[in-house]
C-alpha cells in the first residue's frame, strides 16, 4: 500500500464539512475507509458520525479488526474484563467529576465491574489528582498511557500505591480504568 495513492481527511472538529464530502464520494461509488490513531472508529472517536451517516444512506458497512487503545488496555490492566463499561470523558466540573468517580467506584463495588474512561491529556493530571483524593486506598487504578507509541506505559497499582509517586502524564494520550472490590 502506498500512502500517498489516498486522499486523506482528518475529522476532529470538522465533522459537517467532512461528512458532506464523504457522502459525496460514497455516492459516487468510492471505497471509503475510516481509520483512526490510537482507537477504533466509532468507538469514542469522531469516527461514529460517518459510520451513522453512512447507515442512514444504505452504505454497506465492514468493520474491520484493529488496534483499540480502549480494549488493549483492558487486556492489559489485569482487571475484570469480563464485566467492563466504558464511559468515555468525564465531566469537566471538578465537582460534578469527583462525584461521578465517587459513583464508577460504588459501582464497580457494586457489580464486580471494571470502570474505563479518558480524559482530554491537558486535564490527565487534575483528572488523576481526583481520582486519589476520592477513591479508596485499595482501588485498583490502571493508567494505560501512549498505547501503542514508543513511550507507552501501562501500570496497574492501588490508589495508595499511586499517592506514593504520582506521575505527570500532563498532555499525553491515556486511558483510565478502575476497579474496587
Amino acid at each position: 500500500m502506498v500512502i500517498d495513492d489516498y486522499k486523506w481527511f482528518a475529522i476532529h472538529k470538522a465533522e459537517e464539512i467532512v461528512k458532506q464530502e464523504f457522502l459525496q464520494h460514497l455516492k459516487a461509488g468510492k471505497n471509503i475507509g475510516i481509520v483512526s490513531e490510537a482507537g477504533c472508529p466509532g468507538v469514542a472517536d469522531p469516527g461514529q458520525h460517518l459510520v451513522a451517516a453512512a447507515q442512514q444512506a444504505g452504505i454497506q458497512i465492514k468493520p474491520l479488526v484493529g488496534p483499540s487503545s480502549i480494549l488493549l488496555a483492558l487486556m492489559a490492566s489485569g482487571m475484570n474484563g469480563q464485566c467492563f463499561q466504558f464511559h468515555g470523558y468525564l465531566p469537566i466540573d471538578s465537582l460534578d467529576r469527583k462525584n461521578k468517580i465517587k459513583e464508577l467506584e460504588n459501582d464497580s463495588i457494586k457489580r464486580n465491574c471494571t470502570q474505563i474512561f479518558i480524559e482530554t491529556p491537558y486535564r490527565n493530571n487534575s483528572l488523576i489528582k481526583d481520582i486519589l483524593a476520592q477513591c479508596k486506598e485499595t482501588s485498583l487504578l490502571c493508567m494505560a498511557v501512549d498505547i501503542t507509541g514508543p513511550t507507552e506505559s501501562i501500570q496497574t497499582k492501588t490508589v495508595h500505591q499511586w499517592n506514593q509517586q504520582i506521575p505527570d502524564i500532563h498532555k499525553r494520550l491515556a486511558i483510565f480504568l478502575l476497579h474496587a472490590d
